[in-house]
């Protein structure tokens, strides 16, 4: 762009009305109507000032503070948010969750007129926390972040709390904070911050201040990188509000910088080497893998390793490995493991010792080694591993698996072939059991999750199929019944296992299924669902196609244990253990809840022989595009 070149918006309607002129015109308008109110008749006289009119200066200066501008109209043709609209621009975000505030208003309007609102395109969020829970479940389908637009102290304290999952779970979420670094009395006062970052820097990966718009330039930009280099986290960048109006010209604009990707991290040579001759020379390895598929490219390469090792690999935090496949698991009955290889395992502790008493050895290839905070306990205990490899796991494994090949003779081959056809028939066992289990209480009312899970796999085993949601909750009947081998399957839980986070992180991540056509399914606990239920407004505003199945065993059913556990052991009787963990008298009806939101539904549904035509009706709704809810009276587990 030419120095002095007065930029223009991305698109704009030629036979339009020129937009700031307009403006102009109006602002003038709106200054007459508030220094000169029409006459009140005297019958309304009580009433002191109609709702039609505009605030008062005194009642404008309440809320916000008094201007800033000392007299006068104060026009801007060329704001500097326009600017960072082309940085953000650069990034090739595709959207922006927001729930609206008066620290970024200069950006907001930018956005929507100067960039068109496209790519990025804002999302009106009703609370911050479901803003940033959605950018995280879109960028656990997406493979890129979202960005959060948050207002102030207030925003984001109430993101927080998502932030703090993303940052837990390894996952890239771009935020923006807007802060009034001078606020002039009023809420801004209340909404601002010395040092706005302060507040969640424990549990972000890293954070900047911009008050100049060249800082403003290399932050986003840098934000964006470190977010997206292995380890992956949230990242913050604090934009200040009246940078944000200030016009900037050919002169004084900086150049949008180059994003750069860095490249994952890989293992020492050496150590990979020792890896793999511990892989072959083992009898009864075992493969531990926790948040190591980054791509659908980490999952073919830990089959091909596993294959070539004739070993079981186990892990069900997200998927990184088919769930199908004759080697998922733990090696059946009787395997004990003598190495085991974690990848991007959180907390190696547990294994470390069991390995230790068994005589068993230990393997750790994981980002989270270059990266650890010191307050939040994320990183788990310390773990007394026998080979440790700091480095991206996903990025080590095309050197571990040559060096593997390198060591195998075709006698071991056989060897490991032999140990895989046992493995096979133990995987087989396990399955044909949990269909089984999933047969017991068939036909009890409150409905089984299995069946509930069952009557749904019969009714989605042939679409392109993600399940967005926490299996846990539901004793991970998916992953025992359904086929579960794409990355895009089953994108794992909260992270930090904070309340809440389900219902709008499945709805971002039912937006990124979307432009691919998938079927994205929500298996939805009831106290989650609580925590924000306006998300299902943005679901349906926004038209993204969700089916979401309530699990409404109406209650907080872990804290119900936990609760039913300490009266066990104290003697006093569990029959009050329903107090402060139930979600009854009165019931709450989420069918309803889902119609006042504008969205379809249907329910509670109690008999289990309604189940299946329910969730036929509310999937057409689904497939013709729409959002849709089922409300399931369940069993607790």
């Amino acid at each position: 762009m030419s120095k002095g070149k007065q930029r223009q918006p991305v698109s704009r309607d030629n036979n339009a009305v020129d937009r700031r002129n307009f403006l102009k015109g109006a602002a003038v308008g709106a200054a007459a109507l508030a220094t000169k109110p029409p006459v009140v008749d005297a019958q309304q006289s009580d009433n002191p000032r109609p709702s039609a009119l505009p605030p008062s200066q005194a009642e404008l200066t309440s809320i916000v503070g008094p201007s800033t501008k000392q007299a006068g109209y104060h026009f801007v043709e060329n704001p500097t948010s326009d600017f960072m609209v082309d940085v953000i621009k650069s990034l090739n975000l595709d959207y922006i969750t927001t729930n609206p505030g008066s620290s970024f208003d200069g950006l907001h309007e930018s956005l929507i007129n100067y960039g068109g609102n496209k790519s990025p395109e804002l999302l009106t969020c009703l609370h911050e926390e479901s803003a940033v829970a959605m950018a995280h479940g879109y960028a656990k389908i997406e493979g890129k972040p979202m960005m959060a637009l948050l207002h102030g102290t207030v925003g984001l304290m109430h993101g927080s709390m998502a932030i703090y999952n993303a940052y837990a779970d390894r996952v890239p979420v771009y935020i923006m904070a807007a802060n009034h670094y001078d606020p002039a009395g009023g809420v801004n006062a209340y909404h601002s911050a010395q040092d706005l970052g302060a507040l969640v820097r424990d549990f972000v990966k890293w954070d900047d201040e911009t008050l100049s718009v060249g800082r403003f330039a290399q932050s986003a930009v840098r934000a964006y990188k470190i977010g997206m280099t292995p380890p992956m986290g949230p990242t913050l960048v604090v934009i200040d509000h009246k940078m944000q109006g200030e016009p900037i010209d050919g002169k004084s604009m900086p150049r949008v910088p180059r994003l750069t990707m860095a490249a994952p991290p890989q293992g020492d040579a050496n150590a990979v080497r020792e890896a793999a001759r511990m892989l072959v020379e083992a009898e009864s390895p075992l493969i531990s893998a926790q948040r190591y598929a980054r791509t659908p490219e980490g999952i073919d390469l830990l089959v091909e390793l596993a294959e070539l090792l004739q070993t079981p690999v186990t892990g069900s935090e997200r998927v990184n490995f088919p769930w199908r496949h004759p080697l998922y698991g733990r090696g059946g009955f009787g395997y004990e493991p003598d190495v085991i290889l974690a990848l991007e395992v959180n907390d190696m502790y547990n294994q470390a010792r069991a390995a230790q008493r068994t005589g068993a050895r230990t393997i750790s290839i994981s980002s989270v080694d270059l990266f650890h905070g010191s307050n939040i306990h994320d990183y788990g205990r310390y773990a007394e591993v026998d080979l440790s490899i700091a480095a991206d796991a996903q990025a080590t494994l095309p050197a571990l698996i040559e060096e593997v090949r390198l060591l195998l003779t075709d006698g071991r081959r056989r060897e490991l072939k032999a140990r895989g056809e046992i493995i096979a028939a133990e995987h087989a066992l396990d399955h044909e059991q949990n269909r089984i289990d999933a047969a017991y209480g068939w036909n009890a009312t409150p409905v089984s999750l299995a069946r509930l899970c069952a009557e749904l796999w019969g009714q989605v085993k042939h679409d392109d199929w993600s399940l967005v949601s926490w299996q846990n909750f539901i004793s991970q009947w998916p992953g025992r019944l359904w086929n579960v081998e794409k990355h895009y399957h089953y994108i794992g839980g909260q992270g930090a296992a904070g309340i809440g986070y389900n219902a709008p992180a499945s709805v971002g991540a039912a937006l990124a299924n979307k432009k691919h056509g998938r079927l994205s399914i929500n298996i939805q606990t009831d106290g989650d669902l609580n925590y924000a239920p306006g998300v299902l407004w943005t679901a349906v505003h926004h038209k993204i196609p969700l089916l979401t199945v309530m699990h409404n065993n109406r209650a907080y059913h872990a804290e119900v244990m936990f609760v039913q556990r300490q009266c066990a052991e104290r003697k006093r009787g569990s029959d009050r253990a329903h107090i402060g963990t139930t979600l009854r008298d009165p019931n709450i009806n989420y069918a309803k809840m889902a119609e006042t939101y504008g969205m379809y539904g249907e329910g509670p549904i109690e008999d289990p022989n309604d189940l299946g035509p329910a969730l036929q009706r509310a999937l057409a709704h689904v497939r013709a595009g729409e959002p849709a809810l089922v409300d399931v009276v369940t069993q607790p587990r």
